[in-house]
């Protein structure tokens, strides 16, 4: 079994070489204010679909840049705006329902919560995320994982993801015991790096050399 000192060696590794958010990588500036919540609502359903990460996170990017940043401008867009920002980011195999989706979405957020994610806060959180259309399990859980930055009564929120990337460099898959390898502020980073790993054996191994030189 690996010591506490290894084992915080790989948690920093892994912050080093693959944690980044992927709210941060689509620009996302998290915050506890509507507009950033709102669009990590939207980069949590995009990823949601069976594509690839990278795709994911450039529609959402594409998405922004044209505009859609709040329910209210993403509403007020018209599907075929959506669909065309989708295909900005090559997000081409759910284009079309997604664009439907997170119009129908955007316009739920504004008639129950008066378009504020910080309102859907609280025990009841995940069900009101899954009223959202194109939001299973799924995307509760993306969002959950970035969200804990802003909202740290969720962390350490360590999903399914991120313990199959813990397993795969050898870190322990319980969020208490990974929550203590790093200070408060960096679990979502640490969070991101599982996730990445779990997903890339190549980087998974990059992490281990990392932490073992």
């Amino acid at each position: 079994m690996a010591s506490n000192d290894a084992r915080r060696r790989t948690a920093r590794a892994l912050i080093d070489r693959c944690g980044q958010t992927y709210a941060a990588q689509a620009g996302i500036r998290l915050r506890n204010t509507p507009g950033p919540l709102y669009r990590t609502v939207v980069l949590a359903h995009l990823l949601s679909a069976p594509i690839k990460a990278d795709v994911a996170v450039a529609a959402a990017r594409a998405l922004f840049e044209d505009g859609m940043r709040d329910p209210r401008r993403m509403a007020e867009a018209t599907w075929q705006q959506r669909v065309d920002a989708l295909g900005k980011g090559h997000y081409r195999r759910y284009d079309e329902r997604t664009a439907t989706q997170l119009g129908d979405g955007a316009n739920l957020l504004l008639d129950r919560y008066g378009g504020d994610v910080r309102r859907m806060r609280g025990e009841d959180l995940e069900r009101r995320l899954r009223e959202l259309p194109g939001i299973g399990p799924t995307g509760v859980n993306i969002f959950l994982r970035e969200v804990q930055a802003v909202w740290p009564e969720y962390a350490p929120f360590i999903d399914g993801k991120a313990r199959a990337g813990a397993e795969r460099v050898g870190l322990p898959r319980s969020p208490e015991a990974l929550g203590r390898l790093v200070d408060g502020e960096d679990v979502p980073r640490l969070t991101a790096g599982l996730v990445r790993v779990s997903l890339d054996r190549k980087l998974a191994e990059d992490v281990r050399e990392h932490a073992s030189a």
